[in-house]
């Protein structure tokens, strides 16, 4: 290795950077003139007698504020973008490489099919890295006897498997995606062809055995006793078929009591994060979901080049890979890519980092335990009010220490196998700071995005890497249903954040958080309260229009271009982000399509996910709710793979979801039928243009709903029950809208 050499490079995006600036002052400058309008104008209703204007025009201006405060906040994600090259040929030799374990969480066997899960734990197994220094733990929230005897069926394989991805180079070492596709490594010999077939008939067997197992798997437990296994054949070493070692495979299952809290994957985590202490405690950690596979198998020595790199080694946190999906169809009708979010991450990377994003990041370990923050002269006793009253656990804190583990698979002695028993035990973090200020952080249901949030603050960094062969590839949901309860759960995690004393513009800025970095945590903490502004836009000029009720300049005012302006600003530069974010200018066509379906699923996750989330976080906090978490399901049916690949959408999701988004688009669809037929009476187009387009927009940008609703027969369609129900909420809205200007 050349010393000289650097293993990591940071460029600045400078056309991002130009765009993204220009258009923070442009819009910005526009905001404030519509600002000053609406003020002004709010002024001369009050002064005036037309009382009847006065309540509709300020709900419009406080939805105006509360977006352009949320448009604010996302300026700081663009002020600086920037992407980072890694130089893996220039890393120390092989034993010289710091270890690494691997944490895979799963959660339940129902909604996480084994095949999908122990694939991943095979990925994570076979990875271009020493195998003496690389270690898997597989978390079971579960506790299920099936993925056991799963586990141990996968350590059987990966004796044949890891063998021959390291002979002949396998690029894609998770076996169910190389089986089937045409991938066949660095060599086309007959001998190669003749071991593929022998790997691929064990492959085909072990699935054989994989799906017997799940299919008499038992429903997941929410009370089971701690088990902890490392996985070994009894009658074998821990050598390959050629004498290699062998990475180490642990099965892990926390205790489990439904009177005391598990705090979800956080919990997992940390009991993760004890456990592997006490038999491989590697300085560095890449955390997987059970969906998301190992595609690359470099990744793990393209983190280890920001880790080994002295520049910025002694306070990196975290190395975040993107979140990429396997399943994503060429019309991304879900927007599945998350382009809104990994754009941000490279904004992010010139600040103070990439927000932790929950699976297919590698940490350091330092970092979890805050050891930076203790003092050397700590006595014991204080030691375990942090970290609880584990001795074992806390001299694994040093660098001196080792292990009393064997490969064999047996701890050096029965008190030592009692200590692993404390330390996965649900008592254990109990008047600690566990999940406060040591390890994964619980106050969220997002421990990802707290846990960061928490780790910027106290002055570590991290980065972002999008490498062009993605490092991890996962599954997207491809229904409505599976996307709602998703983003739900994200969403309220996010608002139990910003509602807690923990809200970033306040925590944040107290201690070694950048503001800019502050206000990045804040959109993200926020995002939820765009269902108010949507809201407000998708009811009150609608229903104005209908009454001949102006709320916007005619378009004879120079302010009616203010307006223009705005709404051309915001559609081309998102338009500008989805070209530069990799779409081809040449293919505009294929961009514009982007643009619809982003549009279209922020109004629907805004509508319901944003709006449910809220109104769960409020009530969790005065008492009244608790929410419970839900594993999103990775089992579809072929029809509704069929129809998410054709980009039809499938509305068979709770009625909660589907009846405010089709009420929505009857009010919209009845007033602007209406309005238009007063605008043609009247003839006040050059009052009324603006109010006339919106619930135009709206219905354009969600025709599929309206197709759900009308035209589909397939079982993916909006039940006729929810459609009819929906019309009798539009016109309850219309007649209560009549029935109060007529009061006044």
């Amino acid at each position: 290795m050349d010393n000289s050499l650097p293993l990591t490079e940071c460029r600045i995006k400078r056309t991002d950077l130009i765009f993204n600036r220009l258009h923070t002052f442009l819009h910005g400058f526009a905001l404030l003139a519509l600002l000053y309008y609406r003020i002004e104008t709010l002024f001369r209703i009050l002064k005036g007698t037309n009382s009847t204007i006065f309540l509709p025009y300020f709900v419009l201006f406080i939805s105006e504020l509360v977006l352009s405060f949320i448009w604010l906040l996302a300026q700081a994600s663009k002020w600086r973008p920037v992407t980072r090259i890694v130089y893996p040929e220039r890393l120390p030799g092989n034993e010289e490489l710091p270890s690494i374990d691997v944490f895979v969480c799963t959660a339940d066997p129902e909604k996480e099919p084994i095949v999908q899960v122990m694939n991943t734990v095979l990925s994570a197994m076979a990875m271009d890295y020493p195998s003496g220094k690389l270690h898997v733990y597989l978390s079971d929230d579960a506790g299920s006897y099936a993925t056991l005897c799963a586990t141990r069926e996968a350590w059987r394989f990966s004796r044949v498997w890891i063998p021959f991805c390291r002979k002949y180079e396998i690029k894609n070492r998770c076996p169910g995606v190389y089986f089937s596709s045409e991938e066949n490594g660095d060599d086309s010999s007959s001998e190669f062809d003749v071991e593929k077939l022998e790997i691929e008939k064990k492959y085909k067997e072990l699935k054989g055995c994989l799906m017997q197992i799940a299919e008499n798997a038992t429903p997941a437990s929410r009370e089971h006793p701690p088990m902890i296994q490392v996985i070994n054949d009894i009658n074998s070493s821990w050598k390959d078929a050629n004498q290699e070692d062998m990475p180490l495979l642990a099965y892990v299952a926390r205790e489990k009591r439904p009177s005391h809290p598990h705090h979800f994957k956080a919990g997992a985590l940390n009991v993760l994060l004890r456990a592997s202490a006490m038999i491989s405690n590697s300085p560095y950690i890449l955390v997987l979901d059970c969906d998301m596979y190992c595609n690359d198998p470099t990744s793990a020595r393209q983190a280890m080049c920001f880790y080994l790199d002295s520049k910025i080694s002694q306070k990196l946190a975290f190395v975040q890979f993107p979140q990429k999906f396997h399943n994503i169809s060429e019309n991304d009708i879900l927007d599945g890519r998350l382009r809104f979010i990994w754009q941000k991450w490279n904004g992010l990377d010139g600040l103070q980092g990439p927000v932790l994003s929950g699976t297919g990041f590698y940490m350091n370990r330092k970092a979890l335990y805050g050891t930076n923050k203790i003092q050397e002269d700590v006595d014991l006793a204080q030691l375990q009010k942090s970290f609880g009253s584990s001795n074992e656990f806390i001299k694994s804190m040093y660098t001196s220490y080792r292990p009393n583990f064997s490969k064999e698979g047996e701890f050096s002695s029965a008190l030592m196998l009692k200590e692993m028993q404390l330390l996965i035990s649900c008592k254990y973090g109990d008047g600690t700071l566990w999940g406060q200020e040591v390890g994964f952080r619980y106050i969220s249901l997002v421990e990802d995005y707290f846990t960061g949030l928490s780790l910027h603050r106290e002055g570590w960094v991290s980065v972002y890497i999008d490498p062009v062969r993605p490092c991890f590839l996962g599954a997207s949901p491809i229904c409505l249903n599976d996307f709602f309860v998703q983003h739900t759960r994200w969403y309220v995690g996010l608002m139990q954040v910003a509602l807690s004393r923990f809200s970033p513009l306040l925590f944040g800025v107290k201690k070694k958080m950048s503001f800019l970095q502050s206000m990045c945590y804040a959109e993200l903490a926020y995002l939820a309260v765009n269902f108010l502004p949507l809201y407000c836009f998708s009811i009150v000029p609608q229903l104005c229009l209908i009454y001949d009720i102006p709320l916007y300049p005619k378009v004879s005012s120079p302010f009616f271009l203010l307006f223009l302006f705005i709404f051309l600003s915001s559609q081309i530069k998102h338009l500008q982000e989805i070209i530069s974010f990799g779409h081809s200018i040449n293919s505009l066509r294929h961009s514009i399509n982007t643009w619809g379906n982003e549009q279209r699923i922020w109004m629907m996750r805004s509508m319901t996910c944003c709006l449910y989330a809220t109104f769960n976080t409020i009530l969790e906090k005065i008492g009244f709710a608790k929410y419970s978490f839900q594993p999103t399901n990775k089992i579809v049916d072929d029809e509704q793979v069929r129809r998410y690949q054709l980009g039809i959408y499938d509305f068979q999701t709770s009625a909660l979801f589907m009846i405010p988004l089709c009420s929505l688009y009857a009010l919209n669809a009845a007033c602007f039928i209406i309005g238009i037929a007063r605008i043609l009476r009247n003839q006040s187009w050059e009052d009324m243009l603006i109010q006339a387009f919106i619930p135009l927009f709206g219905m354009t940008v969600n025709y599929p709903l309206f197709e759900g609703m009308v035209f589909r027969k397939d079982k993916g369609r909006v039940l006729p029950s929810i459609s009819l129900i929906s019309a009798a909420v539009s016109i309850f809205f219309l007649c209560s809208c009549s029935l109060l200007v007529s009061f006044y």
